[in-house]
């Protein structure tokens, strides 16, 4: 086969490659239009969730958690696929110097990096690939984490890590014991709440309740932060693939016109002899 031949060959896999490319940068961008309007809506939910106990706790301080020997667990928030960059691996490095009891591990291509750390990984689950995922891997880490809280062991701490995108950096936020920051609303009612169970009956029904929702943000949050790191690494490569195909073209245009060269002077040799 010829040499243009070969490069014509080669250019056309590198179309292909491009073209798979490129559906899979549509689709991250498709992805977090849908993330950014899941994400608003849950914030909103979350923050009315934390204004409402922050007034509950004015009124019935003593129920907020008390400080004391706890178990400290890192959930860490990963991707369940590639093309993101080093987006697993600068979560590790945010967390290699901080001292957890141990790592709840979200998403298979970061479970695969933490192999060999020297983190003690407690459980490991599979991430969400798209935004209507996440309610089953928060169910599942739900009940990893009800597990962890059942046995008989120290009080739990957890501390989600994850990317934030809104702030380019990486999050660690406190989830469990919640509402573990002072309380800076600047407006107080001046009567307690009425309330149809016992204070602490409500307060602990509370907890479920905003457990379930800051989960929920926290993973469209980091979600959303995947498909914009996928989308930015999957246009990189298409440039460079486009910018490698038009060099190849020229070089393929180079070697068919010396072809076409070698052709002709063959041909004159032919008539000449003739």
């Amino acid at each position: 086969m010829s040499l243009s031949r070969e490069l014509q060959l080669h250019i056309t896999q590198l179309k292909e490659i491009r073209s798979i490319l490129n559906s899979m940068k549509i689709l991250a961008f498709m992805e977090t239009h849908k993330l950014q309007r899941f994400k608003t809506m849950q914030g909103q939910a979350v923050a009315n969730i934390e204004r409402a106990a922050l007034d509950f706790l004015d009124f019935y301080p003593g129920l907020a958690a008390a400080e004391g020997n706890v178990a400290h667990v890192c959930i860490l928030v990963g991707s369940e696929r590639g093309f993101c960059g080093d987006f697993n691996e600068s979560l590790i490095n945010a967390i290699a110097s901080q001292a957890y009891t141990g790592i709840i591990a979200i998403g298979s291509r970061l479970c695969n990096r933490l192999e060999g750390a020297d983190k003690e990984v407690i459980a490991r689950l599979e991430g969400a690939n798209v935004a209507e995922e996440v309610p089953t891997v928060i169910n599942r880490l739900i009940d990893t984490i009800s597990a962890l809280h059942g046995k008989s062991a120290p009080a739990l701490q957890l501390t989600v890590a994850y990317h934030d995108n809104s702030s380019g950096q990486i999050r660690r936020r406190q989830v469990f014991p919640p509402f573990a920051q002072p309380n800076q609303i600047t407006f107080h009612y001046g009567h307690p709440p009425v309330l149809n169970l016992e204070p602490g009956e409500f307060f602990a029904d509370l907890i479920d309740h905003y457990l379930f929702a800051v989960l929920h943000e926290i993973f469209y949050i980091s979600l959303l932060a995947e498909n914009n790191s996928r989308q930015q690494h999957l246009e990189g490569a298409v440039n460079h693939l486009d910018d490698e195909t038009i060099r190849l073209q020229k070089k393929s245009q180079i070697y068919r016109q010396e072809e076409i060269t070698e052709e002709i002077e063959v041909i004159l040799l032919n008539t000449e002899n003739l």
